[in-house]
């Protein structure tokens, strides 16, 4: 159930629905359109997105346009191990921050189709009483997930909204 005056917190695993535009669909997200359609004339408290920089730096002027959009980016490196394996994920610091912000708001909407966050989701839901939205692509998300969730956004729904 939405209303006007429920106070959302936007939690964005920007790689999550990175890859999934780009192996699905060959694609782009387009991030404005989907903070506008999650947030849903709700009272939007805070919306953070969470990236991963590279050496490069290419992901900056990105970085940039999601704050110009009005989304708190939090960044860390890139991971590189000594057999070249790469690591870069948010997930812990998604799940402290969900948290830690179901205390103050009245939904949590988290952008990811990621099935580690269901143990996160339940605990909310059952400790807070704070309402746990999803929106991700059907596809590439985790079944349990979107079971555990209040409601789900399927970005493929729309894709000339949700997609560059």
């Amino acid at each position: 159930m939405k209303h006007p005056d429920q106070r959302i917190g936007l939690l964005i695993d920007i790689q999550n629905l990175y890859y999934s535009a780009r192996v699905l669909y060959g694609r782009k997200v387009n991030f404005k359109n989907l903070l506008s359609v999650a947030v849903e004339n709700r009272k939007l408290i805070r919306a953070i997105a969470y990236g991963i920089s590279t050496e490069e730096a290419q992901e900056e002027k990105f970085f940039d346009a999601l704050e110009n959009l009005g989304f708190e980016v939090k960044t860390k490196d890139l991971q590189i191990f000594a057999g070249g394996q790469k690591k870069g994920d948010w997930d812990v610091g998604i799940a402290i921050d969900a948290i830690k912000l179901s205390k103050s708001v009245d939904v949590i909407i988290l952008a990811s189709g990621d099935g580690d966050y269901v143990p996160l989701v339940e605990y909310i839901q059952s400790t807070t009483g704070c309402r746990v939205e999803g929106v991700a692509f059907a596809e590439s998300t985790s079944t349990r997930l979107i079971e555990s969730l209040d409601d789900f956004l399927n970005l493929s729904d729309d894709k000339k909204r949700f997609l560059i």
